[in-house]
């Protein structure tokens, strides 16, 4: 008999540990409760922390985040008023206000997530496709710091003035979205816009007309540069005429000078001996024009016959005469 009681005891307490665990549930200070009893909700939600109970076997217990939650879309394809296909993906913070409400209505954060989806998307959709591409892009009026440059590569709407802006749409989104949330037992507390994007087709002529811009610049660049290449090239043309001009005078100076001091000495020379000067004059011109191979022809007048025909003896006449040497002094 003893074996049996302790069989006996040990059911009992097993029982008893799984009734304990059955009525006794704990709830942390981030969680909510809802109990529900053969699939339908009992009573109120349960939000403080604590321990709690609950019949047990009869009634379970869900537990819901208390906590901001965070959800991402998809990229969406939306169009603007402006015509434009753009890419737009959004994320938003929720929490479960209403945790019973919640249950009845949507039972999971899976069926929470899939009612955002349809409410944001929607409400971003209807909002954008009310404004223009600038006002979902640009935040506000704020100037460019370079005014030139986007000019030249950025749309002419881009320098438009903005009237509401990305934080003013994004509110907008919010308190639409926000109007129908409390039906499912969510509190919307934030809405922004993650990415903006054109579509494939567009984004393609969008980079097309953007390299063709900046070779436009980079063209208008080349052209300065080979400008002031030129500038610089003419420059050093002008200086260097001037340093050849200035070069070139001097030269002339110096050879003039030494012309001078060169006319000077003859002069000199010729004044001292005037015979003598004569002379080597004479021997100089035989020297530059007379060689063992040469043949003259010369009157008996001329200046440059006359030592020649002291040496060779007079002669009456013309005649071809070999060069002689110069009389010895």
């Amino acid at each position: 008999m003893k074996p049996r009681s302790w069989l006996i005891g040990g059911v009992l307490a097993i029982i008893v540990i799984v009734t304990l665990s059955s009525t006794f549930y704990t709830v942390s200070e981030t969680e909510q409760v809802v109990i529900t009893q053969f699939g339908q909700p009992i009573g109120v939600a349960v939000t403080h922390p604590g321990l709690h109970v609950k019949v047990p076997f009869a009634q379970d217990v869900n537990v819901f985040d208390k906590r901001w939650l965070e959800w991402t879309g998809n990229p969406n394809q939306v169009p603007t008023c402006d015509k434009k296909y753009i890419w737009v993906e959004t994320y938003a913070r929720w929490r479960i206000a209403n945790p019973l409400l919640f249950f009845q209505r949507l039972r999971d954060e899976r069926g929470a997530q899939s009612r955002i989806d349809d409410i944001i998307d929607g409400d971003t959709r209807n909002v954008i496709a009310n404004h223009n591409l600038i006002e979902v892009v640009r935040v506000s009026n704020r100037v460019f710091e370079k005014a030139e440059d986007v000019e030249d590569v950025m749309e002419t709407e881009a320098m438009r003035q903005v009237e509401f802006g990305r934080h003013k749409i994004t509110r907008l989104i919010l308190e639409r979205a926000s109007k129908v949330m409390p039906d499912y037992g969510i509190e919307l507390v934030d809405v922004q816009i993650h990415r903006v994007n054109y579509i494939e087709s567009v984004q393609a002529k969008v980079f097309e007309r953007m390299i063709s811009e900046r070779k436009r610049i980079a063209d208008r660049h080349r052209s300065e540069g080979q400008g002031k290449s030129a500038e610089i090239r003419g420059k050093k043309e002008r200086e260097l005429k001037v340093i050849e001009s200035e070069a070139y005078r001097k030269t002339q100076e110096i050879m003039g000078r030494g012309d001078a001091e060169a006319t000077g000495i003859y002069a000199a020379a010729y004044n001292k001996d005037r015979e003598l000067y004569r002379f080597l004059r004479t021997m100089d011109t035989y020297k530059a024009t007379v060689d063992g191979n040469s043949w003259l022809v010369l009157s008996t007048g001329a200046d440059i016959f006359k030592y020649m025909q002291s040496v060779g003896g007079g002669g009456g006449g013309g005649g071809v005469h070999a060069p002689a040497r110069p009389p010895k002094r």
